[in-house]
């Protein structure tokens, strides 16, 4: 796979779904990557990233920021608390809002430092112990809080579970965005970017069928 082939898949869903190409961001998945294929990416004109973790990204995007124009980098991993002011320093966007504390700290922190990243809060779509995100029942109050904080919640975010048919999930989301008037949906992946797009998925995160399999020795 390559991007050129990832937006050519991308360009078919949008048009299936009855959707303009540009409603969809597609986030290129750099974590763990050689930096000889990110830079390959780049060359290639593409400048919105992901990363999961912020120690790794504070090591390799400064440098790729310098010598490219225009690059979006957004922190799609789970974000501690004391990792927040980091974050906020160098990503444009935070899809792994999740929980009351950290909605608190950010604030805090947008008001010390005047500049706050675009926020997503990732729910918990499939109710799974082990995966972060906040609960489907307490949405809407954490949606109300973070509003009362002056954050700028830009959408919802979710991975639904391995084994489930992720369509069902998508349109979950979907309904809970519409619901507390939100546009941005991050959702959607390399095996299912194309169902979530079909669901309205605003911002897909695909790694692996861009850069090829990850190595993580």
């Amino acid at each position: 796979m390559s991007l050129s082939e990832i937006e050519t898949r991308i360009d078919d869903a949008t048009r299936k779904a009855g959707r303009a190409r540009e409603d969809v961001t597609l986030i290129a998945v750099s974590k763990v990557q050689p930096d000889a294929r990110v830079e390959a990416v780049l060359n290639e004109g593409h400048r919105v990233f992901g990363e999961n973790r912020v120690q790794e990204a504070q090591g390799k995007w400064p440098g790729f920021a310098e010598r490219f124009a225009g690059v979006e980098l957004h922190l799609i991993g789970a974000l501690q608390t004391n990792k927040a002011r980091a974050a906020m320093e160098l990503f444009d966007v935070i899809h792994t809002l999740d929980r009351p504390k950290l909605a608190r700290t950010i604030a805090r922190l947008a008001q010390e430092m005047g500049r706050c990243p675009d926020l997503f809060i990732q729910v918990d779509i499939g109710n799974e112990d082990q995966k972060a995100g906040i609960a489907c029942d307490a949405l809407d109050d954490f949606v109300t809080e973070c509003r009362g904080l002056d954050l700028p919640i830009r959408g919802l975010m979710c991975i639904p579970p391995v084994d489930d048919d992720p369509s069902a999930h998508f349109e979950t989301l979907a309904a809970m965005a519409d619901r507390n008037g939100l546009d941005g949906l991050s959702m959607g992946m390399s095996a299912d970017f194309e169902a979530a797009i079909a669901a309205g998925a605003t911002h897909v995160r695909v790694g692996s069928a861009i850069f090829g399999a990850r190595d993580y020795d």
